[in-house]
């Protein structure tokens, strides 16, 4: 089949609506760009409808998993019609576009012990991303998202996740459902604020728990604060009175998985 040429053409613009939000719901799909973020859904069961791709900027690499990977429809495009679809400058030549998962929280099975991030307001994609990212270096059992407006498959959010999006268990629920599965499952809540905290290193990890991080701008919200067992804070020393949300989370965790290796 020869290769797409044409911005104009019925396939392009169809996948040009996965470039909005309300496109992405309507269909149930989203893009993927560049071989490990591919590669990363793949490994982890997401399913591929498409894959387009782009020869002249194919790598070797990328040559020989594009003949490997199982979808439904390969489709060459040429260049030009790449640069049109792909949001990335450094895509590889791949674009995968891949099926919508299940993210409600009643998919989510507790076990015991379980380590749970939870995040009640992304402002930024990119933040959610570096979120995810940490998730995954820690070993986190699930992020649980809880702000239903949250387009999880925006591809700021898979480009700075680098694909870490799919290799974590990722809920999507409302504050006060998420903690009624804490309650019921006795998981501890810890949420991070400034106001009336201890330390975050006189705090207990080691059972069940969940480390609940609020946004930059305005924190958690008084449901969290009334919910948690225990408020954190990570001492502030300097001028600024707090860190970036990512660099934070990465403290609280890696503070909880020291606790838990050590015991």
């Amino acid at each position: 089949m020869d290769p797409i040429t044409s911005t104009q053409n019925s396939q392009v613009k169809e996948l040009l609506k996965l470039d909005k939000p309300r496109g992405r719901r309507a269909a149930g799909l989203f893009k993927i760009e560049g071989l490990r973020e591919i590669q990363r859904a793949g490994k982890n069961q997401y399913k591929f409808t498409k894959i387009f791709f782009c020869k002249k900027l194919l790598s070797s690499t990328a040559e020989d998993f594009l003949h490997r990977i199982n979808a439904e429809t390969k489709i060459e495009v040429s260049q030009n019609v790449f640069s049109r679809i792909a949001y990335r400058d450094n895509s590889d030549g791949l674009l995968a576009v891949a099926e919508s998962k299940n993210h409600e929280l009643d998919t989510l099975i507790h076990d015991e012990n379980n380590l749970y991030l939870v995040i009640e307001t992304v402002e930024k994609p990119g933040n959610l991303g570096a979120l995810l990212r940490t998730a995954d270096a820690a070993g986190i059992d699930a992020v649980i998202v809880c702000d239903n407006n949250t387009d999880i498959y925006n591809p700021n959010v898979i480009r700075s996740s680098i694909g870490c999006l799919f290799t974590k268990r990722l809920i999507v629920a409302d504050s006060e459902n998420t903690i009624d599965f804490f309650r019921k499952n006795k998981v501890r809540i810890f949420a991070a604020a400034l106001q009336n905290s201890e330390s975050y290193t006189s705090a207990d990890y080691t059972k069940s728990s969940a480390i609940v991080m609020g946004s930059e701008a305005d924190g958690l919200s008084e449901t969290w604060r009334q919910a948690a067992e225990n408020i954190i804070a990570i001492p502030m020393n300097g001028d600024i009175d707090s860190l970036n949300v990512s660099v934070s989370a990465a403290v609280l965790i890696y503070e909880a998985i020291r606790q838990r290796t050590k015991k």
